[in-house]
């Protein structure tokens, strides 16, 4: 059973930058992993993902603004995400796709004031 932990959220004006991580319990290397965010009373969206080649995409809300990414050798996913709006409030969530299954973190929130 793969655990992750996000940490790197907070409260951060409009405009400003947070950097998220996600700690893996194991190797994510070829694994295909994701960030998503879920605000309150919505359902969670994707909002990043990077495959197993390690090719990204991105919702089209944060293209331009957001770069998931990760460092294998310390088995953590990352999520840079600049130029920030009070639309981007919500809940983020570490997602990995291993053994068939997914698995999640506990999520980490980021609050973007006007």
């Amino acid at each position: 059973q793969v655990q992750l932990v996000e940490s790197g959220g907070g409260l951060v004006q409009a405009g400003g930058s947070l950097r998220l991580s996600c700690a893996a319990s194991e190797s994510i290397f070829r694994t295909e992993m994701g960030w998503y965010r879920q605000a309150s009373g919505r359902q969670r969206d994707l909002v990043a993902v990077i495959n197993a080649g390690d090719s990204t995409n991105y919702a089209d809300s944060v293209k331009g603004r957001f770069t998931i990414s990760r460092d294998n050798a310390r088995n953590t996913l990352y999520l840079q995400m600049n130029s920030l709006k009070p639309e981007d409030t919500a809940v983020y969530y570490c997602n990995a796709k291993k053994y068939g299954l997914n698995y999640w973190g506990q999520g980490t929130q980021v609050t973007v004031s006007s």
